[in-house]
């Protein structure tokens, strides 16, 4: 990170994503470093686009579903993101040292921005153009923040990236400093930050707030042991009560639509990463189904990588009545897993005709996967399907769905964990209405007692493959580390073997754990729990062996 070829190569990939639809369109890559550049508003907000997609791919593309949910525990694999799964990542792991040079990209395109359009932006660039810009920046780089601190704990604060370029002495940051770091930067966009989007898909006062009140939920824990900051929690239900009662943000009928194309940008979004399926650059468009779709056969191209991973058994028995049963009313189990026998109508596969011997394409019905124990819970979630399903939109490793970083069933339930708090339970009107509105959403039975345990399970079900678990358990960890660790060390992320009782359209599905797998939990303590620091990162820059200090701020 520290050395001048490897700082140039982030900040250039940052700045340069060539895309072809609404405010992602980008100029010339030798105009936006130029002086004569951010004159207009345009240019302004065309310097800030590539913080909604490219300096995100590169954990986007992997790290999000490797990290986030291979070791939150959703997943399960054979081999793909298996030191994940199995809490042996390392400082060479690829998921690892990609999502660390990524948030740090985010970093150095947001430094970047700032500097240009306080230095350069001319005069007839309004000022709230400059500082909506400026608002941008500050959010995306809170919000890289909050993902490096969680996964590596102390990191090196950086805000100019030219002073990185002449200073080898910069050292990590201490833990609360980093958190008060990234408060200040997302809370500047609660003020700059228009109600309304600019564009379709920017940045907006309600998505700050949204994001605002998960850092005070996630902070009320920093340094303290089995209790947490009363007054941080206080803010989260503060801000978070204001995006429920003011934005205008409701949640979407019919849960499985949230993860179709056509409805990017949709009601319940209030903030997600922006993708276009055709753009210039390489890191424009939205790469995760081909590393989460079971085959090509329902993306269409040579892709289609998922077939050795799925939902692990710790997961399925999340979903009410599944395990008991053999199936849920659940609707959101359809929508984020396939399971053989599930039927699609809007996902198309192909197939060979038994009496033709030639390919067709029909509707999607999910394949058994054979004789072995290779008939997982497949991922539906962020699968789009073929070009045919999506307006022609999709190429290979290319589709245009939108990443969710915030969404509004979210601030519902930080709404009710704020209210919680650190009570047992409790029969607060307001935390059972919003908690039970992402319930009924779902299809399941509403409640009238509600604990912590009930929003951390519902958590699992409905952000499941949507990159969030892990951090669930970075929450727990900072004031209670022994019960995540007991939590993740008892998971059940073995093999197992899901069969419909009939082919097509089953009612039930028999889940049967293969005897001869005795990998199914993973010991997890303070020697596992972080990601180590990247290795090639360490060797660039040796200030990161040292103690971390608190960061100073201006």
């Amino acid at each position: 990170m520290y050395s001048k070829t490897y700082l140039a190569i982030f900040v250039l990939v940052g700045l340069f994503a060539g895309c072809s639809s609404d405010f992602l369109e980008q100029p010339p890559k030798d105009s936006i470093l130029d002086v004569n550049f951010y004159k207009t508003s345009e240019q302004v907000l065309a310097g800030s686009a590539p913080l909604y997609n490219v300096v995100w791919f590169a954990y986007n593309d992997k790290a999000s579903h490797g990290i986030g949910d291979g070791r939150g525990g959703v997943l399960t694999s054979g081999s793909y993101q298996l030191e994940n799964v199995e809490f042996k990542t390392t400082s060479v792991t690829g998921e690892n040292t990609s999502a660390w040079s990524a948030f740090y990209n985010v970093v150095a395109q947001a430094n970047t921005l700032i500097s240009n359009v306080n230095k350069y932006a001319g005069p007839d660039v309004p000022d709230n153009i400059k500082q909506h810009a400026i608002a941008e920046g500050r959010f995306m780089r809170g919000m890289a923040y909050m993902f490096l601190v969680q996964n590596w704990g102390e990191v090196p604060i950086i805000t100019d990236n030219t002073k990185l370029l002449q200073d080898t002495t910069i050292s990590r940051n201490t833990i609360p400093t980093i958190w008060e770091f990234i408060t200040r930067d997302i809370r500047y966009g609660t003020t700059h930050l228009p109600e309304t989007p600019i564009q379709k898909g920017r940045l907006t006062r309600w998505a700050a707030e949204a994001m605002l009140a998960k850092v005070y939920l996630t902070r009320a824990g920093v340094g303290k042991s089995g209790s947490r900051d009363q007054a941080m929690l206080d803010s989260a239900r503060v801000l978070s009560k204001d995006v429920i009662d003011n934005s205008g943000a409701k949640l979407e009928e019919f849960y499985e639509e949230l993860f179709k194309t056509k409805n990017n940008n949709n009601g319940e979004t209030l903030f997600a990463l922006q993708w276009v399926y055709n753009g210039a650059d390489w890191g424009s468009q939205n790469s995760v189904q081909a590393f989460l779709a079971f085959g090509s056969s329902i993306t269409g191209f040579a892709d289609g990588w998922g077939g050795d991973i799925g939902a692990s058994l710790y997961m399925m028995n999340k979903y009410e009545g599944l395990i008991d049963n053999g199936n849920t009313a659940d609707v959101r189990r359809k929508a984020t897993f396939m399971f053989p026998g599930d039927h699609y109508s809007y996902i198309h596969q192909q197939v060979i005709d038994g009496n033709t011997g030639k390919p067709v394409t029909q509707e999607l019905r999910v394949p058994l996967g054979g004789s072995g124990y290779n008939n997982r819970a497949w991922v539906k979630k962020y699968v789009v399907g073929r070009p045919e399903d999506n307006d022609g939109k999709v190429s290979q490793q290319h589709t245009e769905i939108n990443t969710y970083m915030m969404r509004l069933a979210e601030v519902y339930l930080i709404y009710a964990e704020a209210i919680l708090g650190d009570a047992a339970s409790t029969t607060d009107n307001e935390a059972l209405t919003y908690y039970n509105k992402v319930r009924t959403r779902a299809n399941v039975t509403t409640k009238n007692v509600l604990t912590w345990q009930d929003i951390f399970d519902e958590r699992h079900l409905e952000f499941a493959m949507e990159g969030q678990l892990w951090y669930d358990f970075v929450r727990l960890h900072y004031y209670n580390p022994q019960l995540a660790y007991d939590i993740l060390s008892n998971q059940d992320r073995g093999f197992y073997r899901i069969t419909p009782d009939k082919i097509p359209d089953p009612t039930k599905w028999t889940i049967a754990v293969d005897p001869d797998d005795n990998s199914r939990n993973f010991p997890v303590d303070e020697g596992n729990f972080r990601l180590p620091i990247p290795s090639n990162e360490k060797l660039r820059a040796p200030n990161l062996a040292k103690e971390p200090v608190p960061y100073v701020f201006n």
